[in-house]
């Protein structure tokens, strides 16, 4: 299945509380067009919550698999059998790793973003540097997208213009200081926002606010 750009807004399901994330993917599924879960809520949780969360709308499974081939290949069976749509991985375990990600995925019909550059400061302590070259690994090994970041529109443009037509995913909007129309501007096809939406106090009207801003 492929993850279409409706909203282009995905909502990243940063709580580790199960009825907490229930009660948001109810309010929200409607809205987004993913929801990004990462290790606290399936480590609290367990890998469960992927197909609970997945009745509102599809889910991403942000789990930066960064392992040996043959251990890629497990942990996304697993990630897909739970129900998800797609995954996250690192780039910087080298092809075959990312290849066996990809591989996984279309026995299941999903998707692998490759992470080039993330949004947090130490991104440019070592990945920085090697953004690009991780995009040309990402499109070598077939995956369907990469990650790059909205805190940095100037760097996300760069990315763009490497990645070609690959999907970008771009996180850090709202609280890291990303801003959603220019990350869109910048290349972005979604845009990911965890906690200025569900810490809102109408989570619901803060979707809407970011998607009229994408829509601009």
């Amino acid at each position: 299945m492929t993850i279409k750009a409706e909203s282009r807004l995905i909502i990243a399901m940063d709580v580790t509380d199960r009825k907490e994330a229930l009660a948001i993917a109810e309010k929200l599924g409607g809205a987004v067009d993913a929801i990004k879960v990462n290790y606290p809520i399936v480590l609290s949780c367990g890998l469960g919550i992927i197909g609970e969360l997945k009745q509102y709308t599809n889910v991403i499974a942000d789990f930066k698999v960064a392992d040996i081939p043959n251990t890629n290949k497990l942990i996304c069976e697993e990630t897909f059998k739970a129900g998800a749509d797609a995954i996250i991985c690192q780039g910087f375990t080298g092809k075959d790793s990312v290849q066996a990600c990809v591989d996984a995925a279309k026995q299941y019909g999903k998707e692998v973003f490759v992470v080039t550059e993330m949004s947090h400061p130490g991104a440019l302590d070592f990945l920085q540097g090697h953004a690009l070259e991780l995009v040309d690994l990402a499109r070598a090994a077939g995956a369907n997208g990469i990650i790059a970041p909205a805190t940095r529109p100037e760097r996300l443009a760069m990315i763009r213009q490497r990645a070609g037509d690959m999907k970008i995913l771009s996180p850090g909007v709202g609280t890291q200081g990303g801003d959603a129309a220019s990350a869109i501007k910048a290349g972005a096809d979604f845009v990911i926002v965890g906690r200025s939406i569900y810490n809102a106090p109408d989570p619901y009207q803060a979707a809407k606010n970011f998607i009229e801003q994408l829509r601009r």
